[in-house]
């Protein structure tokens, strides 16, 4: 018997590992493991927000170079195409299952970083971890989710959002208790992470299934055209109003005068709204439809933040959830949209938009943080929500899902 090279390169055990990811069932154990390493890894990210206010004390730091710091985090974001189109032909799963320790150790060594150059070396080196995990993560889902993806993609959220919602509570935690200096205390919890999901996901898929090696890359990106160009000015119109919220919400706080523990738990606030709103918005997608989802976020949310900043005291405590729902409901809409629109390249699709969102918001961070300095956030915060308004028209140039359903038969 002859062996051949895809002999050599899949073995039996994989085979059938991959037989059974095929089919159109939802594997739930499999899309929660995946989902939890989206978790542990975001809440080492949540920790850069919650941290600014303290960076910007110590190192005499602008709003505007505070908001780099966000760029140097999100700048790697664009080698996501590369690594989806790789992922598209070869298994990244190693990629995912490094993520958590390489994250857990950078950001914990924020704390006791001497400077801002530090500061910007260790969010780098974050990044690329960041990058490889959103470019194949979402990817291994969507593998897993059969005919529910929008379930998948919420779920993949829910992941994240728990981690950003845990974060901002952990560091200002450990900040008020053990100082900044403590934080490399956090690195251990994600080396066993990432010895966890060793042994969970080390046999899972890392790239689509039941596709061949798709379309070359020119000939891919041309195909998204019509959907990646409103996709792309949906994602500019809500950029600026989710990194004003996420980046600088507890420096707006504490310059009304909250100290920075209870700043820090606003985040929390926000991404705990977030979590209900991104495990929801995705699976009502499913039934009622991807562009219907979108309209109401982006008529709900602007009109959220202009109750939020005209109140004050607790009752923007009780705005923050409902901010929190809408603003981040959609996320899994648009990467359910992309990746069942492009599914002989979907890990390139899925790299593609997780570039465009990452870039843009680095440089909507950086926008937002020039307007805090120039004209102050409260004023910067009200730009962004009418910016939001200006998506509405783009939701009509999304394909219909029914003519989506009509090509699948």
């Amino acid at each position: 018997m002859t062996t051949t090279s895809k002999d050599i390169e899949q073995s039996p055990e994989d085979e059938r590992i991959d037989q059974g990811l095929s089919g159109e069932r939802f594997q739930t154990g499999r899309v929660l493991t995946i989902a939890a390493v989206h978790a542990v890894h975001d809440t080492y990210t949540a920790f850069l927000p919650p941290l600014l206010p303290e960076f910007i004390s110590r190192f005499l730091l602008s709003k505007t170079k505070a908001g780099l710091l966000i760029v140097f985090l999100q700048i790697p974001s664009l080698l996501q195409p590369v690594i989806g189109h790789l992922s598209d032909r070869v298994s990244l799963r190693y990629l995912v299952i490094l993520a958590p320790a390489v994250t857990a150790t950078m950001m914990s060594l924020l704390g006791v970083a001497p400077g801002y150059a530090v500061l910007a070396l260790l969010l780098t080196i974050t990044g690329f971890s960041s990058a490889a995990l959103h470019a194949v993560g979402p990817v291994m889902v969507g593998s897993v989710s059969g005919r529910n993806l929008g379930r998948g993609m919420s779920l993949w959220m829910v992941g994240g959002e728990l981690g950003r919602t845990i974060g901002p509570v952990v560091v200002v935690t450990v900040v008020k208790f053990l100082t900044p200096e403590g934080l490399p205390w956090l690195i251990p919890a994600g080396l066993l992470a990432s010895a966890f999901l060793y042994s969970r996901l080390r046999k899972s898929p890392g790239r689509p299934l039941k596709v061949d090696q798709g379309l070359p890359w020119r000939s891919a990106l041309k195909r998204m055209r019509p959907v990646m160009a409103p996709l792309v000015g949906i994602i500019i119109v809500r950029i600026f109003l989710n990194s004003a919220l996420t980046t600088f919400l507890p420096i707006f706080l504490n310059e009304q005068g909250v100290d920075l523990w209870f700043a820090g738990f606003s985040l929390t606030i926000l991404e705990a709204a977030g979590v209900a709103g991104a495990l929801l918005g995705g699976s009502i997608s499913d039934r009622l439809g991807r562009r219907l989802i979108l309209f109401i976020s982006l008529v709900t949310t602007p009109i959220f933040m202009f109750v939020f900043l005209t109140v004050s005291g607790w009752a923007q405590i009780t705005i923050l959830p409902l901010l929190g729902f809408t603003s981040l409901s959609i996320t899994p809409v648009l990467m359910a949209l992309v990746q069942e629109n492009f599914p002989e390249n979907r890990a390139l699709a899925n790299g593609l938009y997780m570039a465009l969102g990452f870039t843009i918001r680095s440089g909507a961070v950086v926008v937002m943080g020039a307007l805090g300095d120039l004209i102050g956030l409260r004023q910067a915060f009200t730009a962004s929500a009418v910016l939001m308004l200006l998506g509405i028209p783009l939701v009509l140039l999304l394909p219909n899902e029914r003519r989506l359903l009509d090509m699948e038969k």
